[in-house]
């Protein structure tokens, strides 16, 4: 079997918080990420400050000269804004009371 001459990936980013943007692109084969951003007319205006964003392919940290292959995931990474431990502690303090996200079920317990 031949290898495809077109390619589909999706690149994902976040310009600002709570704002997440997903487009679907169609690129050559042997496209790297660096080509692929390029090819994206809506990422255009942060391309001149890629330098300062991390990418990523599904949630790993890869170079701008990986070669990317069928239904890759490109992100691009915006640095933290205040640290998780930070944030969690300020919710805490502004709703007080404690937050849990999960937890484990009582084992045969059905009160505490």
């Amino acid at each position: 079997m031949e290898p495809a001459e077109t390619l589909h990936v999706e690149l994902v980013w976040s310009p600002c918080t709570g704002d997440v943007q997903h487009r679907n692109l169609t690129v050559a084969a042997g496209c790297t990420v660096a080509q692929a951003l390029h090819q994206c007319a809506d990422f255009a205006s942060m391309l001149e400050r890629l330098e300062d964003y991390k990418l990523g392919v599904w949630g790993r940290v890869k170079a701008l000269d990986t070669v990317l292959r069928e239904r890759d995931r490109i992100e691009v990474y915006r640095a933290l804004t205040v640290d998780p431990k930070e944030a969690r502690r300020q919710r805490y303090r502004a709703k007080g009371e404690r937050i849990v996200s999960r937890h484990r079920p009582l084992a045969g317990k059905t009160t505490r």
